[in-house]
């Protein structure tokens, strides 16, 4: 076991371990794998070797025919992720006057920002079109894009060919939610699902997920807010208007053999720490940190097809503001409680109910 400098917080830790979003899915797209070291090593086949078909025929008196087996070595180090927050004295103490540990909130907060972080890293890995070889992905436009009411937009033919182009056989379906919002209405989907003609319906993710014969569509629910600290937010979503079929092995390991997309070296756990720092203000404080160290890895690019642009937000135009002409009972919204509405360079979030007063939102 390692040694550290600083002695961890059982407390602390069990509640940085123990913390969770469900609106988080990296874990569920690059599962954690533990590692022995920050160093590691693992393995990558060439495909070649893996599909060809060599001769087997033996002859009665001759030696079987030789084959030679090849695999690359990949070196991997994971990297220290980690944030602190400097609690006073004074606060600890008026916290236990009404029941609130600053301590206990400062772990469980600064673990959220460790997890969003790690959330828009793999997401920009994944989502991005330099991780996957040119048969292993294509671009959505115009009238193919699932946003779009038209003839040419076929979500099943799309996803079901991206599930052929893999070399193994992908068991999950990872989208942004602006995605799912549309894949879920789809008149081709609602069709397939309900046997209806398509026109009014909605399906779950367990009916998708069954419809394509995988093991689960992975939603990314998660904002991230991108203005500075101290200016109003200004929210957007983490996993943007893109697909991905792919496939998770549950027992694939660092350095195994099974086939897998990708997973999340991890060595040892993630933690927490508390220390006395005499100077945080007149009374000192209790510097809290969590931390992780982790690598997110792409091992098998072939193992998925990324679906890019998905969909496309159309701009739209609200009606002139009048009693009950609200965002959501006019559906320019892409959740019952959220409304769009655009600012210079973002997109900021404005809570429901609120009147369309622009002609700038987006459905």
């Amino acid at each position: 076991m390692a040694t550290t400098p600083f002695p961890l917080d059982p407390v602390q830790t069990a509640i940085a371990v123990a913390y969770t979003n469900t609106d988080y899915v990296a874990d569920q797209v690059l599962p954690r794998a533990p590692v022995a070291a920050e160093k590691f090593k693992w393995y990558s086949f060439p495909v070649e070797e893996s599909y060809r078909r060599p001769d087997t025929r033996v002859g009665r008196l001759s030696r079987p025919n030789e084959v030679t087996l090849s695999l690359t070595e990949e070196l991997g180090q994971t990297l220290d992720y980690g944030l602190e927050d400097p609690v006073p004295l004074p606060d600890v103490e008026q916290g236990k006057l009404i029941g609130y540990d600053p301590l206990d909130h400062a772990t469980m907060q600064l673990s959220d920002y460790l997890m969003i972080d790690r959330e828009v890293r793999v997401a920009a890995k994944v989502f991005a079109a330099a991780t996957y070889p040119t048969g292993n992905k294509v671009q959505l436009s115009g009238n193919d894009q699932w946003s779009v009411a038209h003839d040419d937009s076929d979500p099943i033919a799309d996803i079901v060919a991206a599930i052929n182009a893999c070399l193994v056989r992908p068991n999950r379906l990872l989208l942004g939610h602006e995605v799912w919002t549309f894949l879920r209405q789809h008149p081709r989907i609602v069709q397939a699902v309900h046997g209806n003609d398509g026109s009014v319906g909605i399906t779950t993710r367990q009916q998708v997920a069954a419809l394509f014969e995988l093991d689960r569509v992975v939603v990314g629910w998660a904002f991230l807010n991108t203005a500075k600290f101290g200016q109003e937010a200004v929210l957007s979503r983490i996993w943007g208007k893109h697909a991905l079929v792919y496939r998770a092995d549950p027992i694939a390991s660092i350095g195994g053999k099974t086939a897998t997309f990708g997973l999340t070296a991890q060595f040892l756990t993630r933690f927490a720490t508390t220390t006395f720092d005499r100077n945080i203000g007149l009374r000192g404080g209790t510097r809290v940190r969590v931390g992780e160290s982790t690598a997110e890895l792409v091992i098998a690019p072939r193992a998925a097809f990324f679906i890019e642009d998905a969909v496309e937000w159309q701009a739209v135009a609200c009606a002139p503001i009048s009693p009950g002409n609200d965002c959501r009972r006019r559906r320019h919204c892409i959740a019952a409680s959220w409304c769009f509405d655009r600012i210079p360079g973002a997109w900021r979030v404005l809570p429901w109910p609120h009147a369309c007063a622009s002609a700038s939102w987006r459905r």
